[in-house]
């Protein structure tokens, strides 16, 4: 098992993969695939953006997650946020989502970040575990949001 930074050559099985994230695990609206290689391919042009990592075995990717960065101006440094964390059904229950974690979260500090940040839904209870095992603490924060139908424009 291997984790690495997402490359070109990923850009297929990581979009089958992150089809299935949206509308398969949360169940969003049909994406378009050629929107989720454009933005695949958006973050591997632009690494200041975020990243992405992949978690492979035997030339098969079995999950990835994706950091973005943004400021904190509180402590004047970049924050990483942890967007995404998801693995294929056959990959679950094996350790590999605290192993990519794990990785996300040492990346993070050599970028010397101030902070790894994460959400995930109040009845995700499965990655609620995992988080807590991680030592994770729950913000004081209440996020807000007002969601725009449709798609920015590109």
């Amino acid at each position: 098992m291997t984790i690495r930074p997402a490359s070109r050559g990923d850009i297929a099985s990581l979009t089958d993969l992150m089809f299935n994230y949206i509308v398969g695990f949360y169940r969003q609206e049909d994406q378009e695939r050629s929107a989720i290689e454009k933005h695949i391919e958006y973050i591997l042009e632009h690494p200041r953006e975020g990243i992405q990592f992949v978690i492979e075995e035997n030339g098969d990717l079995l999950g990835f997650a994706t950091l973005y960065y943004s400021y904190s101006t509180l402590r004047l440094q970049r924050i990483a946020i942890l967007n995404d964390l998801f693995l294929s059904q056959q990959a679950r229950g094996q350790g590999l989502g605290e192993a990519l974690f794990k990785h996300c979260l040492e990346f993070a500090q050599d970028q010397d970040v101030a902070f790894l940040q994460w959400e995930t839904t109040k009845d995700n209870v499965v990655a609620r575990s995992l988080y807590d095992k991680m030592g994770g603490d729950v913000s004081d924060l209440i996020v807000y949001e007002i969601r725009f139908s449709g798609r920015p424009p590109q």
